[in-house]
């Protein structure tokens, strides 16, 4: 029975060791996708890019909330033929603005997943050259309740996204 005992006290022992031995880090991706410069750049672009598009629509909203007025003002004086066709081109303009409006919608959903998949890499890449840089055997992100502030390197990987050419 002692021997088992000090079998067990033995492996204890020798898996402490080996444990303290183990470099592992955390790196809190949410707070560097939410601070990178390239972040912010590809939301410009994105800007840029979607803006004629979305004024196109905010002034073609602005169209139809025009004429849709003008039916209401002038439905007691215009005849019900014209007030039909009225309509039923107001009816056009509204169809035609949800398709543009879905369509902007689903390209803008596509570019941004576009740009936030180029950052995730870069930041991957990013990380596992920290990791390889500073001997890390294991890099934690996600799902991690608690880590201490000495093993946390987000801001090196903040520092070394901040230090690339954009």
């Amino acid at each position: 029975m002692k021997i088992k005992i000090a079998l067990c006290l033995g492996l204890l022992l020798i898996t402490n060791v080996s444990f303290a031995e183990l470099k592992v880090g955390f790196v809190n991706i949410p707070l560097v996708l939410e601070k990178a410069p390239q972040a912010e750049k590809a939301k410009k672009r994105l800007e840029q890019e979607f803006s004629p598009r979305d004024k196109r629509l905010v002034a073609q909203q602005k169209e139809i909330e025009n004429l849709a007025e003008k039916i209401s003002k002038n439905a007691a004086v215009t005849s019900k033929s014209e007030q039909a066709k009225l309509e039923s081109d107001l009816l056009n303009k509204k169809r035609d603005a949800q398709r543009a409006q879905q369509e902007f919608s689903e390209d803008f959903n596509v570019r941004r997943n576009e740009e936030l998949g180029k950052l995730q890499r870069n930041i991957v890449e990013v990380i596992r050259g920290i990791a390889k840089d500073q001997n890390f055997d294991l890099l934690l992100t996600d799902g991690v309740i608690y880590a201490n502030d000495e093993i946390d390197i987000t801001t090196q990987v903040q520092q070394k996204l901040a230090s690339q050419p954009n």
